[in-house]
């Protein structure tokens, strides 16, 4: 994941500033998830609720896309991907063991 994050910031190309930069990743994050939500809706609405080739691959190039901004504002943040992905295993895997991951909220 690390080496990962090293690659995809080196073609980070968004603003410096602290707030700024950070700002138009958070943005861009959220706009490629919502890319990933429009090309599911076309799923179910345009193709029959069937998972196109096609539709598999837009998919897979959004989630590539969601994958960067992850890294980068990460890396923004001075936190390391592996560190965040073993974080989020953790606490999944917390939650599952206590019955509560299909649950709502961060603190359950």
């Amino acid at each position: 994941m690390n080496d990962y994050q090293s690659k995809a910031c080196s073609t980070d190309t968004y603003p410096e500033d602290c707030l700024e930069g950070l700002l138009c990743v958070a943005l861009g994050l959220a706009s490629e998830a919502g890319e990933v939500a429009g090309a599911m809706r076309r799923i179910v609405r345009d193709d029959g609720s069937i998972l196109s080739s096609n539709r598999k691959e837009q998919l897979k190039s959004e989630l590539g896309d969601i994958l960067w901004y992850v890294a980068v504002l990460s890396q923004r943040l001075n936190i390391p991907l592996d560190e965040v992905a073993e974080y989020n295993v953790k606490k999944l895997s917390d939650r599952a063991q206590r019955g509560v991951i299909r649950g709502q909220g961060d603190s359950r």
